[in-house]
């Protein structure tokens, strides 16, 4: 495993800053809930009120004045957009980059084949995503004891659950670019996961874009099903799967015949 710990050990500062960063930015986010729910009125009223931007993050489903409406609103939207920016970040350099730095040659003169190498670099991406969000819902767990308050624990489980398979899906969509790209490119990943936010986004708002939602991954992490009912939209969630899977067989597939040397 010589390549999946050179790649945790590179990856580890990056790593290290951006899920405190998101994480405590949460966990402060958290905390004021309960200065937040004593005007519970005033801000229903008032988002109540503003028409499609309302739609647009879930407002019209979930009330800010519970514990699970503020969180699914604020602390995962916060979630949702850090995650998916890491996931991209991690992802579309991680095969391209050894090509970019001229490392590649002394890489694969070594005794390790090219699937060896596109395992152990795609098994630190999912390493590295999962320490994010164990990180995220322990402080988001401690935040909440604090608090005092009561969620459905297996919802909110299901709910991390869901925002990791949504960071794997774009890591993995990521990962089979960074293998046809010969120099790394942070601006496609992150235009990517950019964009699959505002495709939500627009779904959200006009019910003549319903179909939008077959595109993005933020489809299947809905607080308002998830955090309330205890439920993923299946139909959103094959298609996401199969976009994993497929991100990671074009990486294996156009790695292993690219020319490296090139």
């Amino acid at each position: 495993m010589v390549v999946y710990r050179q790649e945790m050990k590179q990856n580890r500062k990056t790593l290290l800053i951006w899920t405190l960063s998101v994480s405590f930015m949460s966990f402060i986010c958290l905390l004021l809930f309960s200065e937040m729910k004593s005007m519970v009125g005033e801000m229903d009223e008032v988002f109540a009120s503003m028409g499609n931007f309302t739609k647009a993050f879930g407002m019209d489903q979930m009330s800010m004045g519970t514990i699970t409406g503020f969180y699914g609103i604020e602390c995962g939207n916060i979630l949702g957009i850090g995650g998916a920016f890491l996931a991209s970040l991690l992802a579309i350099n991680m095969l391209s980059k050894e090509e970019g730095s001229r490392t590649a040659e002394f890489l694969l003169t070594h005794p390790i084949s090219r699937v060896r190498v596109i395992t152990e670099k795609l098994l630190s991406i999912i390493t590295q995503l999962a320490i994010f969000n164990i990180v995220f819902f322990l402080l988001s767990c401690i935040g909440i004891a604090i608090l005092g308050e009561k969620v459905e624990w297996g919802h909110f489980l299901l709910y991390h659950v869901a925002n990791y398979m949504l960071q794997l899906e774009i890591a993995s969509i990521c990962y089979g670019i960074s293998a046809f790209i010969r120099r790394g490119s942070l601006g496609i990943g992150l235009g990517l996961a950019a964009m699959f936010y505002f495709l939500n986004i627009i779904a959200n708002i006009s019910d003549k874009a319903k179909l939008v939602k077959y595109l993005t991954p933020f489809s299947y992490t809905d607080a308002s099903d998830i955090l309330s009912i205890g439920k993923i939209d299946v139909n959103y969630l094959i298609i996401g799967i199969f976009l994993t899977v497929a991100g990671i067989v074009i990486a294996y597939i156009q790695y292993n015949s690219k020319d490296i040397t090139a």
